[in-house]
């Protein structure tokens, strides 16, 4: 079955690297992104979840699908508690593993657009001084030029110099887009996208 995806996938124009034990799929450490991973549920040594469990935990974050000709219920939640794109019951047919795949490919490419602007937010708040953090503070509160004034202890010609450096280094226009970008930098979703390992059809992927 393993052999047979793999043809699949690679005549569909996927790269796909492909393991009989998902242990030797932890020590290939393969790094491509974007990708995601096909596994079986029930595989030598570690089950499908264990596998997940362990990427999670070493912080790649990637979607997987499973396929399974028998499971447990419980095994069958933990999967969806940690993220399972899909779950294929053998015998599936092709369009269904193909849907299944372009639909979890979709997943890394939106979780990586995610950590990309994430990590863009990081770095242009990084870029500013100590009292531009402190207008930055003060804006996300909903403070205008005078309440700044008053908070800083500074004039208002240097409160509104502030606010626009704030406003041009994080590349915002308005607050709206400033309550935006905070959300965005907060979203624990956009740290999921982490490129790191990635395509890896197979049994154990």
């Amino acid at each position: 079955m393993r052999q047979s995806m793999e043809a699949l996938l690679r005549f569909s124009g996927y790269t796909v690297y492909s393991f009989a034990t998902p242990h030797e799929f932890l020590w290939a450490d393969v790094r491509v992104a974007p990708a995601i991973v096909i596994s079986d549920m029930r595989m030598p040594g570690m089950s499908g979840v264990d596998l997940h469990k362990a990427m999670i935990e070493r912080g790649r974050m990637i979607p997987f699908v499973y396929i399974s000709a028998q499971s447990t219920l419980e095994q069958g939640i933990a999967a969806m508690k940690q993220g399972a794109v899909d779950f294929l019951i053998k015998l599936f047919d092709r369009e269904d593993l193909l849907a299944a795949v372009v639909k979890a490919m979709e997943k890394d490419q939106r979780q990586m657009r995610q950590f990309i602007q994430k990590e863009r937010h990081v770095q242009a708040l990084g870029r500013l001084s100590k009292r531009e953090k402190e207008v930055y503070g003060l804006l996300l509160q909903g403070y205008g030029n005078q309440q700044i004034v008053s908070a800083l202890g500074i004039g208002l010609y240097t409160a509104k110099q502030y606010k626009s450096e704030v406003m041009r280094k994080l590349g915002v226009r308005s607050l709206a887009e400033l309550l935006k970008f905070k959300a965005d930098l907060d979203d624990d979703s956009a740290s999921a996208g982490q490129p790191q390992a990635r395509r890896l059809p197979g049994d154990a992927p």
